[in-house]
């Protein structure tokens, strides 16, 4: 049995970290889904919750045949122990994946196998996109999963993200 690890802000959970987990999915038999900075929220860089974020994720992924297990990581701004702090608070895996610079070199200079992937259209499925376009009343829901739009709807994720941004679009139709 194969297990992996993939971390991300999930800041939400978008269509390109799906993609990720649908090709992660083949080479491995469960996943961990680090769910970074998890002890920050409600900000504009990251407006949800690690529990929100968790339930983005496990509903997103419930019709898939995979094993997930999502676990929150919190920040620690020490980069020469931060894989063994992401190995205390994970259970064990033989290979991580990320596409980040320093996410890479820190699993490599750890000596862990760390595998890349092809980014999914990440003009934009980015993270600051889905955030900009809550902010701004665009077209978000395209580039999420269904659940991730109904799990946002339920906590009033877009009010929340205007107010912490210090942008109400509406305020402008007076």
């Amino acid at each position: 049995m194969t297990r992996g690890f993939y971390i991300g802000r999930f800041q939400p959970f978008h269509n390109g970290h799906l993609s990720m987990v649908e090709r992660i999915a083949d080479d491995v038999d469960e996943l961990v889904l680090g769910i970074g900075s998890a002890d920050d929220s409600h900000t504009v860089r990251n407006p949800f919750t690690a529990g929100e974020r968790i339930m983005m994720i496990t509903k997103s992924l419930v019709d898939y045949d995979l094993v997930t297990y999502a676990v929150p990581i919190e920040d620690l701004e020490r980069n020469s122990v931060w894989v063994s702090h992401v190995q205390s608070m994970s259970p064990d895996f033989d290979v991580a994946y990320s596409n980040n610079p320093l996410v890479i070199q820190l699993f490599r200079e750890a000596g862990i196998e760390i595998r890349q992937s092809p980014m999914f259209n990440r003009e934009v499925l980015e993270g600051s996109e889905v955030r900009e376009r809550m902010i701004t009343d665009g077209d978000w829901e395209s580039l999420v999963p269904e659940a991730v739009t109904e799990v946002i709807e339920e906590m009033n994720g877009i009010e929340r993200i205007q107010m912490v941004s210090g942008s109400d679009s509406n305020a402008n139709d007076d």
